[in-house]
């Protein structure tokens, strides 16, 4: 069973259509990459790239889509699927999006020895009062 290392809880905002609530991203890498740079990096490259769906398509307070991506030596996306979902089709295709847009992403750190690199994309949807 692979570990893993929860870095980065960063809230990000998407402009006024979201006015009860907002979008929080969180990036989970696998416990065998350490280089917290490289996590940074990749979680910043999905956080400019997310972009809100409509506010219909924004799920219930609490709610999370979980997006599984895959990241070969050379910064490929190999893939991308939802893994869990939150309920409404644009939040999950948004978060979906953001992922391959982000893509691709540098070529993993020398030193990790690995071919690829799971990553689990958390991106919840919160109540806009809190931090």
């Amino acid at each position: 069973m692979k570990r893993w290392l929860a870095i980065l809880l960063v809230a990000f905002t998407a402009g006024s259509a979201l006015a009860a609530g907002r979008p929080s991203l969180n990036a989970y890498f696998q416990s065998n990459l350490t280089d917290t740079a490289y996590q940074k990096k990749t979680f910043d490259r999905v956080a400019k790239a997310w972009k809100a769906p409509a506010a219909a398509d924004l799920p219930t307070i609490g709610k999370k889509t979980v997006v599984q991506a895959v990241i070969a030596k050379d910064g490929m996306l190999s893939s991308a699927a939802v893994s869990m979902s939150s309920g409404r089709k644009g939040w999950d295709d948004a978060a979906l999006k953001a992922v391959r847009a982000a893509s691709p992403f540098d070529p993993l750190p020398a030193g990790y020895r690995h071919p690829s690199l799971e990553v689990h994309f958390h991106v919840a949807f919160v109540d806009a009062n809190t931090k």
